[in-house]
């Protein structure tokens, strides 16, 4: 619902909006399934006759308010060999089927699902596992466009980089770990520049870079192709005791996360009940201020919803579970607007956008972001990039301030839009993997633009 209003004399917004026309917008409480966020089904593929996806399962997913899938490939019938082309093809269609119907993932390879002795080999050796990232280095440059964010794995069952035949477990030196930071490194090299890969723990990135919590990324060093940059975080034990069964080592572990988690995509699944995972604080623990606060800290965008399935049925028990599931990653709305209040073609057009992001997290892969003004009957007459980056609008509230030159010419009733298409060609003119604001009355399902502001020329 959009509807226009005059600011009163007490009207906190009314500087902002001086000498424009204001437009107040009703917040939606709708589940969105928006893209590149939210709970992710797990997909575990063992063989190339496994049946993968299916748009049957992307569409029962869409409807839950959910667009991620973890593709979790595991490679042993590969281990001591290259990875054969029916398994490539099958990973192939997988990330087609995606692009068909909508979908993204977090993407992990393995070699074992186990970690007792019948589960050996845990993993491959440090030169199969190169060998490997190799061959899949072509399938990931192409497929890009659907992959949120790929988890190191390779390494430790479940490619969980702990239980390891191949990879040093005693970890002291840098020498330690130079095995794993070849694996990275390899990673890094075979994903494009425009997506991060995840580390299982803080401490992996600090000891395998050299990093330290005076290192951790800043606004001015976010989301450029830098290590530093791309190497995001995934935690699988969350929640689960004070430390997370191991995620941290100690308060700068968390304060380096902390501290990173605005730049970075965080994520990963719950493994255990503990006083830490209710929905709220408990007493006798100042660190178990619940699930809510911790996604904050952490700037949580993505989960499991899966496992562990009795964390997930007390967050719906206490109450909290879809407030989670709108939460989870970014969740912008529009508050107001302000837009010139006589507008005449060939002139110039100021609007001012408050947009507010009640989502744990900003959008972290890149995001167009544009103006569209289109005539009555829906044919674009202009688009204007606009000068501010989706991937800062943090938690809170952003102000896009944007003067454009109106199309001269023209005339009748236009229509002003808000587009943040996915930037890929494969994808761009997908309304699915388009953002659509929290706010009632303004996505137009067909274009993927969100409704801003009609009116007469």
């Amino acid at each position: 619902m959009i509807t226009v209003a005059v600011a009163c004399e007490k009207d906190p917004d009314k500087e902002l909006f001086a000498d424009l026309t204001r437009v107040n917008y009703q917040v939606s409480d709708e589940i969105i399934p928006n893209p590149e966020r939210g709970f992710y089904s797990p997909t575990e593929v063992y063989h190339a006759s496994n049946r993968t996806l299916s748009q049957a399962a992307l569409e029962s997913a869409r409807r839950l308010g959910n667009t991620l899938f973890l593709l979790e490939y595991h490679l042993m019938d590969y281990v001591n060999s290259d990875i054969a082309d029916e398994y490539l093809d099958m990973i192939r269609r997988d990330f087609g089927a995606l692009r068909q119907f909508g979908g993204k993932c977090v993407l992990r390879f393995a070699y074992s699902n186990g970690n007792s002795e019948d589960d050996k080999p845990w993993d491959a050796t440090e030169e199969q596992v190169l060998r490997h990232i190799a061959q899949l280095k072509p399938l990931l440059q192409e497929n890009y466009d659907v992959i949120l964010v790929v988890q190191a794995g390779f390494i430790g069952s479940w490619g969980e980089w702990y239980y390891t035949d191949n990879f040093n477990s005693v970890l002291k030196t840098d020498e330690d770990y130079l095995p794993r930071k070849h694996v990275v490194d390899a990673l890094l090299d075979a994903v494009p520049d425009c997506r991060q890969v995840a580390l299982r723990t803080p401490s992996f990135k600090m000891k395998m870079y050299g990093y330290a919590l005076a290192d951790t990324i800043t606004r001015a060093t976010a989301h450029q192709p830098t290590t530093k940059a791309r190497l995001a975080a995934h935690n699988d034990c969350y929640l689960a005791s004070s430390n997370d069964t191991g995620t941290y080592n100690g308060t700068a572990d968390r304060s380096y996360w902390q501290a990173e988690s605005p730049y970075i995509i965080m994520g990963g699944e719950t493994c255990g009940k503990s006083i830490y995972c209710h929905c709220g604080p408990q007493e006798g623990d100042e660190k178990a201020h619940g699930v809510l606060v911790d996604m904050a800290l952490y700037h949580f965008t993505y989960l499991n919803i899966s496992f562990h399935q009795g964390v997930i049925s007390r967050w719906k028990t206490e109450g909290c579970f879809e407030e989670i599931q709108k939460r989870l990653g970014y969740r912008y709305s529009l508050t107001a607007a302000g837009f010139t209040s006589k507008p005449a073609a060939g002139n110039p057009f100021r609007a001012v956008l408050k947009i507010q992001n009640s989502g744990f997290a900003s959008a972290q892969n890149p995001r167009d972001a544009e103006l569209i003004l289109t005539d009555n009957s829906g044919s674009v007459l202009a688009t204007w990039p606009i000068e501010s980056d989706p991937r800062y609008w943090m938690p809170g509230t952003t102000v896009v301030d944007q003067t454009v030159n109106l199309p001269s010419g023209i005339s009748g009733d236009v229509t002003l839009w808000l587009n943040l298409p996915d930037p890929c060609t494969t994808l761009r003119d997908n309304p699915r993997f388009s953002i659509r604001l929290a706010n009632n009355g303004t996505w137009d399902e067909n274009t993927g633009y969100n409704k801003l502001h009609t009116f007469s020329l």
